[in-house]
């Protein structure tokens, strides 16, 4: 139907009669010469019409913006003076001689040559088709599909083999709710929609095929923001006889080939590592930005003896933390600025943001300013302006709580000021951080639960396994994330692969015998039969495409995503269905209340 895509003419095809098919880009109408740019998925060609071709000219005449064409013409240099180098197809245009519609269209729902927030984002996601014509969507897609080619070459070649894993299977504890499925054969029970494929990753490795991957969609049923969705790709992979550091190796590696196959950027070698514990104390968070030159400093040793409680209590406090957070040249901000921070961290659970301004350095207490200098003496006073390096034309923030509340606050402002003060440096910063605690304590506060920092499955560190029995909350596992640019790209460990292990763990997290059994009882069972040692990652599709494309959330690097409420506009999903469906599935609805003439619900 085609001879050759639009984007690719070029002065090489001049004089060759060529057969174009695309959408209309832009229609002009220059006085007997009628101009039509045509485009498809490669780019944009100039098609030209004039009079002497009567029967094509005249429909050329009707066509308006989007309509489908088929145009068969000759290729030809521009006239001088009309190049376009902006466009790959600028030197050249099509004398059409041929002209097909294959289709009319009305007017769009916005033009093509618009940025992505110029519309707003439910109606590009209503006219989603419209959209991905775009030639910025475009590209994202096209680029995300060569970085899966690229993705699935890397592993090929290292011996890797592709294998599904089942849509319909289990609940699992994976830390998110289910997407749960009705089972007409087994009535009230239910699959659910698997959150990743972990157990049944583990059972390949089990079964002997030693390298898996797979690049799967996987669904949680949680709370969405601009890095999340319901239903998300994972390149998820496992793999036997290999411990972390030959599997980190090897990722990395698959990393350095797709930067510099996809963006032709050099990644470092090796990538650099980090505990969790050095990552918390330093940047507040388990995914620090190395491209932003800010870091926390501990300084409660400084604040146990000042009469100022909102900083003593927290540094005489085991649980508690006061940290300072140096920003370079930060005297510049206003009060309003400042204000405005405060109103940020408190996003946090941070209850205040303190400062120092650091006006002269050398005249001690009275070359600062601040609100706070009256409840330090001057030994605290000299020692914070020596830890943090502090220099005339500086600001000092400071977060005095809960440990866990000043490193989230204080690592959530550390990013904001760097981008807000232009400090973000340029290029990819990729780490692993390693050594992450097994235990975290129950997000309810309940004194002694512990729930599983990854998964139930990650595997504690060898020298560690005591303190399963008798220190949880010191026991270390072997769980490594990589870190790109601030975000996690991917999460991965060494699996258990004892049963008593596995066990034991499950018991640590108040998962009894029975409940194992019913939930897991044919992973324990496998372990039985000769598991091998063996560990795994995976990789978040959607962010990795995200970031190496520079959009601003992985909904625009998808074909078709949900909203932030996980609703898809263009479907309408999700939407009622045929109470036949319903009565098969034994499903009775809830009905919805009543609201009664003044408000209030009626039973």
């Amino acid at each position: 139907m085609r001879s050759h895509y639009c984007g690719h003419i070029n002065e090489s095809h001049i004089d060759d009669t060529v057969t174009l098919c695309g959408w209309v880009h832009r229609r002009r109408d220059h006085g007997g010469v009628i101009f039509i740019d045509l485009r498809d998925r490669e780019g944009i060609a100039q098609v030209v019409f004039d009079p002497d071709t009567e029967a094509a000219f005249a429909l050329a005449e009707s066509v308006r913006n989007e309509y489908v064409l088929k145009v068969v013409g000759r290729v030809r240099q521009r006239p001088e003076g009309t190049e376009n180098p902006d466009m790959p197809t600028g030197r050249v245009e099509v004398l059409g001689k041929e002209l097909e519609i294959f289709n009319r269209a009305d007017t769009p729902p916005f033009m093509l040559d618009i940025e992505d927030d110029e519309v707003s984002e439910e109606h590009r996601l209503r006219y989603r088709y419209v959209d991905l014509r775009r030639p910025a969507m475009f590209q994202r897609l096209k680029l995300r599909s060569e970085i899966v080619r690229v993705l699935r070459n890397s592993l090929d070649e290292k011996g890797f083999l592709d294998i599904e894993t089942p849509m319909l299977t289990a609940a699992t504890p994976e830390g998110a709710r289910d997407y749960l499925v009705p089972s007409r054969t087994h009535p009230g029970q239910f699959f659910a929609l698997p959150q990743s494929p972990q157990l049944f990753k583990q059972l390949l490795m089990m079964s002997g095929m030693d390298r898996y991957y797979q690049i799967v969609r996987c669904f949680r049923d949680e709370d969405l923001r601009a890095d999340r969705q319901p239903e998300f790709t994972q390149l998820d992979i496992e793999a036997s006889f290999m411990d972390e550091e030959e599997l980190m190796g090897l990722m990395e590696e698959m990393m350095r080939e797709l930067f510099a196959h996809v963006l032709e950027e050099t990644l470092p070698n090796p990538f650099p590592r980090m505990s969790y514990a050095e990552a918390m104390a330093r940047f507040g968070s388990d995914k620090p930005d190395l491209r932003i030159p800010l870091e926390l400093v501990d300084v409660a040793d400084l604040m146990q003896e000042v009469e100022f409680k909102v900083f003593a209590g927290p540094a005489k406090d085991p649980k508690g933390r006061v940290t300072a957070l140096r920003l370079p040249q930060g005297g510049e901000l206003t009060r309003k600025e400042i204000d405005d921070y405060t109103q940020y961290v408190g996003i946090y659970g941070a209850k205040g943001l303190a400062y120092i301004k650091v006006n002269e350095l050398a005249k001690g207490r009275d070359g600062l300013q601040s609100p706070i200098l009256k409840f330090l003496p001057d030994a605290t006073i000299d020692g914070i302006m020596q830890r943090t390096g502090a220099e005339d034309g500086d600001l000092v923030f400071f977060g005095a709580d809960k440990a866990n509340i000043v490193s989230e606050a204080l690592g959530a402002l550390r990013v904001k000021l760097g981008h807000d003060r232009g400090l973000v440096e340029r290029g990819w910063r990729p780490l692993w951080v390693v050594d992450f605690p097994m235990f975290e304590h129950d997000a309810s506060g309940t004194e002694g639960r512990w729930t599983a920092l990854h998964h139930p499955f990650t595997a504690p560190k060898e020298e560690h396994l005591e303190l399963l029995h008798s220190d949880p909350g010191a026991c270390l596992s072997r769980a490594y994330d990589m870190v790109l640019n601030g975000t996690e790209v991917g999460g991965g460990s060494q699996r258990i692969y004892r049963k008593e292990v596995q066990q034991e763990v499950f018991d640590k997290l108040g998962i009894d015998e029975y409940e194992a059994q019913t939930k897991f009882g044919f992973l324990l069972d496998a372990l039985k039969y000769g598991c091998p040692p063996h560990g795994g990652i995976a990789f978040g599709l959607d962010r990795l495409v995200m970031l190496m494309t520079g959009a601003p959330s992985i909904r625009e690097v998808m074909a078709f995503p949900k909203t932030q409420s996980a609703a898809c506009l263009l479907t309408n999903a999700p939407s009622e269905v045929n109470p036949t469906q319903l009565r098969e599935l034994g499903i009775k609805l809830r009905a919805k209340p009543k609201v009664a003439a003044g408000g209030t619900e009626e039973e």
